[in-house]
């Protein structure tokens, strides 16, 4: 066999490889790093110097009216969804950070263009807030210019239609419960599936089936180098980790690989 066709089957089948390695998501931003913390500024920085190809939020929507990013839904003794922003805002998170409101996220993200959102809207008690708090969020993507480099991902069916009914052709929104196959989140018209660990190991054959139905597959949290070459073999097109420097290490990607 010649030199050059030698040359590029290697080529060939490292370039297999590579599309075959997921995608990793810094779930919160990588904030298991000196100085970071979840859900802050810095951690989506630190997710963007590290080339994270997405960095995760948590948005509420508060009593007042006002969008905060945070994942609990008490924190520090406050429910998110019924204490005023005011308050919130004067609380400290681990690193020293206030809690940032959605505007404060947005432009930082707008500093950092090589990492994409992933923005969860957490569930609320009630439909009307959900669907307000899911045009607010589409209001403030198109005031930041980042509807294209966002992904929402949902708990809740009705925030999904919302969002679905908001959002132009092409934006994708996943969903997360983990309840519905992927022939179902097709009918609904539901980008793919943001599954968990224990929701794909037990159903590992819904990567191959929502493949099949042209929808993306992605994996939270995984923490471990075994679950992190499982997922891989497995064939899904991201994972969600609170170690995304292990991930990029593992699957040798860089910075300049992740577009």
């Amino acid at each position: 066999m010649k030199l050059k066709h030698i040359i590029t089957l290697v080529l060939a089948a490292a370039a297999l490889v590579a599309q075959a390695q997921p995608k990793v998501i810094a779930h919160r931003g990588f904030w298991k790093t000196d100085g970071s913390a979840q859900n802050t500024l810095t951690s989506f920085a630190k997710a963007d110097s590290i080339g994270c190809y997405g960095s995760e939020i948590d948005v509420w929507l508060t009593t007042d009216g006002h969008l905060l990013v945070n994942h609990d839904r008490v924190f520090r003794g406050h429910e998110m969804e019924f204490t005023p922003s005011k308050t919130l805002r004067k609380l400290r998170l681990d690193n020293g950070e206030r809690i940032p409101t959605l505007d404060e996220y947005l432009a930082c993200v707008r500093q950092h263009p090589d990492t994409r959102l992933v923005l969860e809207m957490k569930s609320l008690s009630d439909y009307k807030r959900e669907d307000r708090e899911a045009r607010m969020i589409f209001e403030k993507l198109q005031k930041y210019g980042l509807t294209d480099r966002t992904d929402i991902i949902v708990f809740s069916i009705n925030a999904a239609m919302a969002f679905k009914k908001l959002y132009p052709a092409g934006m994708k929104i996943y969903y997360l419960d983990g309840d519905l196959s992927p022939k179902k989140l097709k009918k609904l018209g539901l980008a793919g599936l943001d599954y968990s660990v224990k929701v794909m190991k037990k159903h590992p054959e819904w990567v191959e089936e929502a493949h099949k139905q042209g929808l993306e597959v992605n994996v939270w949290t995984v923490n471990t180098p075994e679950d992190m070459k499982y997922f891989q073999e497995l064939g899904v097109d991201y994972i969600t980790t609170d170690h995304p420097d292990m991930a990029l290490k593992l699957y040798g990607q860089k910075k300049s690989d992740k577009k």
